[in-house]
């Protein structure tokens, strides 16, 4: 992956509500079609589209081969069974840690903190040793030798320990002699944001960890003096199976579409996965009748934090061929979420959806996302795949699929455990899966 997208991948810098309250009327999704562009004739179901999103996010966590994660698969290969789709799976292994203890102590006070996959653990007695802070750049002030490095990050929304800003300063923690390392991961909410990483193998030779912000201050003013502190990072990991499928509606036509949505993710992923869910079951049910000179691909992929290791599978085995492809819709990350007003110490929610969205598409199909998307923040502005792509739709176009979309976005609570219903935006939703249909509409008629 070329650096801007491993730069967009890793971060964006920068009370209960539920989905059909007053702040989430239609009006405030922005996302009206405009009057030119070429319309699905009865549009999505919004009710269908809320139960869909309450569906998602009532399997809980959602980390690969976990059980929020094969409950959740379960039910979408069986909501595309009931279409008329035949469903294959495709079982792989994926790695997990189940924590017993994951926490940072200095002078009797203990906070929790999240363990960095690939999980190296410190076992039940932790690792000792004297706080010393590291900057992005990977300076320190005396030696790291023996030491737990504090890893203060800078505010970002972040998303990945891949970027050089995240996984620099860490491995310069290590090569200077660093016991562990606990990096501060500054965000918008102030608190802990998981980071994706390499599934393959551990990405670091010791343990890591994840503190958040608003629980950071008396760690990092320790560490100007090296107070000691102790980090237990302890558990039972390895590797699990996990499952992605694929829908098949194979009509004997020449071409296929296809499209594709992750659903796993480190916590329930409300705003992050469901909108993208809920699109993706909305176009499985309109589809068949609606692209009849097609046959249908739905692919459905876990292990997604683990840098589109489920994705990478499905390549190999249950995506359909390149050559009979005629167009490859990727639904990803952020694509209705709730938009919020950063005020000093407090997150309010606004009636709008989060602009900071992505669509990506083949260069000759920008326009026809522009026509199709007008209105819609963030969409509206599609950009050119051969200048900016990311997540899962990179390993589509590494592929070969061309043409190819996709959609990708950082909301404020990515990666958060608090991305929870509040950060749902249920209009907005229903309006992006009326622009996938109209844009697949667009492509085939093109």
């Amino acid at each position: 992956m070329d650096a801007s997208r491993r730069t967009f991948l890793g971060a964006v810098t920068l009370g209960s509500a539920t989905l059909g309250g007053a702040a989430m009327t239609a009006s405030c999704a922005t996302a009206a079609p405009s009057s030119g562009a070429t319309t699905s004739v009865a549009g999505p179901d919004a009710a269908l589209i809320e139960a869909d999103l309450n569906s998602y996010v009532g399997f809980g966590n959602k980390r690969a081969g976990g059980p929020g994660d094969m409950a959740c698969g379960d039910w979408l290969a069986g909501e595309i069974e009931k279409a008329g789709y035949a469903v294959e799976r495709q079982t792989f292994q994926a790695p997990f840690f189940e924590a017993t203890k994951a926490e940072l102590t200095l002078e009797g006070s203990t906070v929790p903190v999240y363990p960095q996959p690939i999980v190296t653990p410190t076992g039940p007695d932790g690792v000792t040793g004297p706080l010393v802070r590291v900057d992005v750049a990977g300076h320190f002030t005396g030696s790291l030798q023996g030491a737990i490095a504090l890893v203060d990050l800078p505010f970002a929304r972040w998303s990945s320990a891949l970027p050089r800003p995240v996984r620099g300063p860490i491995d310069a923690a290590f090569a200077a002699g660093a016991k562990a390392v606990v990096a501060i991961t500054n965000g918008p909410t102030g608190k802990v944001i998981a980071l994706n990483a390499d599934g393959r193998q551990p990405m670091f030779p010791g343990p890591v960890a994840l503190l958040a912000p608003d629980k950071a201050q008396p760690f990092l003013a320790a560490a100007f003096e090296r107070k000691q502190a102790r980090l237990v990072l302890d558990g039972q990991g390895g590797r699990r199976d996990a499952f992605n499928f694929v829908g098949r509606m194979d009509r004997g036509k020449a071409k296929w579409i296809a499209v594709s949505t992750p659903r796993s993710g480190w916590f329930g992923c409300a705003a992050e996965r469901g909108g993208g869910v809920a699109a993706w079951l909305d176009i499985a049910r309109w589809a068949p009748a609606a692209l009849a000179d097609y046959n249908l691909a739905l692919i459905c992929n876990t292990g997604h934090e683990y840098e589109y290791l489920g994705a990478a599978e499905a390549m190999k085995q249950i995506a359909p061929p390149v050559e009979a492809t005629r167009f490859w819709l990727h639904l990803g990350a952020n694509v209705a979420a709730r938009d919020w007003r950063e005020l000093p110490g407090v997150l309010t929610p606004l009636p709008n959806v989060d602009a900071q969205r992505v669509l990506s598409i083949s260069p000759e199909l920008v326009p026809v996302a522009q026509s199709v998307f007008a209105g819609q923040l963030g969409y509206e502005s599609p950009v050119s795949s051969a200048v900016l792509s990311a997540g899962e739709l990179d390993e589509v176009i590494k592929a070969g699929y061309a043409p190819a979309a996709g959609v990708f976005g950082i909301h404020r609570y990515h990666h958060v455990e608090e991305d929870d219903t509040r950060c749902l935006h249920l209009p907005a939703t229903v309006a992006a899966a009326d622009g996938f249909r109209r844009l697949l509409l667009a492509v085939v008629a093109a």
